[in-house]
C-alpha cells in the first residue's frame, strides 16, 4: 500500500512539474529562415496585392496572390494526406458608404483547417494579411510590394502550417489569409462572422502584422524584443460584469490579456533569448489590425509584431527623397527575424493544441478571510489544475500551485485582498490551458 502511494504521488508530481516538451523544441527547429524568404519574395514579387487590384493576371495583383496562397495550403494538405480543409471565404463590400472603397468589391480570405483529431469545436487562429498599400490605400495601380506589411505575416501562417502539421492536436488550428485589412479590416470582420455563426469555440486569434523588421526608425536596432498588443477587457463585456470588476477586480484580465499572458509566458519557457513585451493597449495608438473584428464579437484575439517599427517603409509609394529610402521592400525584411517570430507563434499554437479545454466557470471566494477558496467546473481531458496568482500591480502570473485532479481548493495563509487568482487546466504531458481568472464569487 505504501508502495502504491508513493507512485501514485510520484506520477502526480511527474505531471504537474513539466516545464517542457521535446516536442515544442522540435517545432522551433523545423522553422526554416530559407522557406519563409522564398515566400516572402514571391508574395512581394507580384508587384502589389492592394484589395481592389487585379484578380486576373497570374503574375500580379491580389487575384494572383491568393490563387498562390490557397496552392501553396493545398500542396501543404497533400502532404499530410488531406489533414486541411483549405478554400476561400469571401464577402461583399459596397463602395457606398465606405470612403477608402472606391468600387465594390470582394474581400477575399484563404483559409486552411487543420482538422483536430478528436472532432473537437475549439479553434486557435494565426492570421496574416495577403493585401498591401502605397501611400494611396485605394490606389490600385501603382507598385505596392509589402514585404514587411504583410508579407511577413503570411508567410508566418504558411510556414506554421508546413511545420504543424506534422502534429495532430485536439483543437482545430486555422490558418488564415485576410483581405482587405487597409481599408477597414474587411477580411477580418468577414471571417469572425463566419467563425461565430458556425459556432466555434474560438481558444485565440494571432494577428501577425509586420513580422520581419529589426531596426527602428529611432535608429534601435533589435532582433529578439517583439510586442504583444491585448485590450484589457472584451467589449463585449456586460454592466453586471464589469460591475463586478470595479469590487473583484479584472480590469487587465480579460480573454485576450490572458492570450497575451499564455504567448508571454510560452515564449520565455521555450525561447527565452526573445523579448516579448506585453503592450497593455488593443492596438498601436489609434490604429487598428485584424485581431480588433474578433475582439470585437467576443474572442479572445493579440496582435504579435515587430517591436521597432520604420515609418518610412510603411504605406509608402516607393521613392527616394531627401537621401531616405521610402518603400516596404524586400531589402528592409530580417528574414531569421521573421523566422523567430513564426516560432513564436507555432509554438504558443502546439501548446494550446495539446492543452485541455481551460475551465469554464472558475468562482472565488475567501472575503474577510485568512485564506483563498476557489472552485471550478472540470475540463475535459484535464488530469489536474494550477492556481497561479500574481501581485495586482504585477503583469504576469508570477506563483503557482498544482492541486491536482480536484474541483475546489484553499490557499491557506493566502489573503486574497493582496493579489490576483486563475485557475488553468493541465493535460497528461504538462501542457496547460489559458489561465481563467474568476468569474463568480462565492461566500
Amino acid at each position: 500500500m505504501k508502495y502504491f502511494l508513493f507512485f501514485f504521488i510520484t506520477a502526480a508530481s511527474t505531471i504537474c512539474t513539466a516545464q517542457t516538451d521535446q516536442r515544442i523544441y522540435d517545432i522551433i527547429e523545423a522553422v526554416s529562415t530559407e522557406r519563409i524568404e522564398a515566400d516572402i519574395t514571391t508574395l512581394a514579387g507580384f508587384g502589389t496585392r492592394n484589395t481592389f487590384s487585379d484578380t486576373i493576371s497570374d503574375t500580379r495583383g491580389i487575384g494572383a496572390a491568393r490563387r498562390w496562397i490557397k496552392n501553396e495550403f493545398d500542396d501543404i494538405s497533400s502532404k499530410c494526406y488531406g489533414c486541411m480543409d483549405v478554400f476561400y471565404q469571401k464577402d461583399l463590400v459596397l463602395a457606398e458608404g465606405n470612403q477608402r472603397v472606391p468600387m465594390d468589391t470582394w474581400v477575399v480570405n484563404v483559409v486552411a483547417i487543420q482538422k483536430s483529431r478528436t472532432g473537437s469545436n475549439r479553434y486557435i487562429i494565426m492570421s496574416g494579411d495577403i493585401d498591401s498599400r502605397n501611400s494611396d490605400g485605394s490606389n490600385y495601380t501603382k507598385d505596392a510590394p509589402g514585404a514587411n506589411d504583410n508579407a511577413s505575416g503570411m508567410a508566418g501562417a504558411i510556414e506554421a502550417a508546413r511545420v504543424l502539421t506534422q502534429y495532430q492536436f485536439d483543437a482545430n488550428i486555422v490558418y488564415l489569409g485576410l483581405s482587405g485589412e487597409e481599408q477597414g479590416l474587411f477580411g477580418g470582420a468577414g471571417f469572425a462572422a463566419y467563425a461565430k455563426e458556425k459556432g466555434w469555440d474560438i481558444i485565440g486569434v494571432l494577428n501577425n502584422d509586420m513580422i520581419g523588421n529589426i531596426k527602428g526608425v529611432d535608429g534601435v536596432i533589435s532582433n529578439v524584443d517583439f510586442r504583444i498588443f491585448s485590450e484589457p477587457v472584451p467589449p463585449t463585456e456586460t454592466e453586471r460584469e464589469r460591475k463586478m470588476r470595479r469590487f473583484y477586480g479584472g480590469e487587465v484580465d480579460g480573454i485576450s490579456r490572458q492570450l497575451a499572458r499564455y504567448v508571454h509566458k510560452t515564449t520565455k519557457t521555450y525561447m527565452p533569448e526573445m523579448n516579448p513585451m506585453m503592450i497593455y493597449r488593443l492596438d498601436r495608438f489609434g490604429r487598428g489590425g485584424h485581431h480588433r473584428p474578433f475582439n470585437d464579437l467576443g474572442f479572445a484575439g493579440i496582435r504579435i509584431m515587430e517591436a521597432h517599427e520604420n515609418y518610412t517603409q510603411q504605406h509608402q509609394d516607393i521613392r527616394t527623397e531627401d537621401g531616405i529610402e521610402y518603400g516596404d521592400k524586400l531589402k528592409f525584411v530580417d528574414f531569421d527575424y521573421a523566422k523567430k517570430l513564426t516560432a513564436v507563434n507555432a509554438i504558443t499554437m502546439a501548446s494550446l493544441g495539446f492543452a485541455p479545454l481551460q475551465p469554464a466557470e472558475v468562482s472565488i471566494g475567501g472575503i474577510v478571510a485568512p485564506s483563498a477558496k476557489f472552485k471550478w467546473t472540470k475540463s475535459k481531458n484535464a488530469v489536474g489544475y494550477k492556481i497561479y496568482w500574481r501581485d495586482t500591480t504585477s503583469p504576469t502570473w508570477d506563483h503557482s500551485r498544482y492541486v491536482g485532479d480536484v474541483s475546489e481548493f484553499t490557499l491557506d495563509g493566502i489573503v486574497i485582498d493582496n493579489f490576483f487568482f486563475g485557475i488553468a487546466a493541465v493535460g497528461k504531458d504538462g501542457h496547460e490551458s489559458v489561465v481563467v481568472f474568476p468569474n463568480a464569487v462565492f461566500r
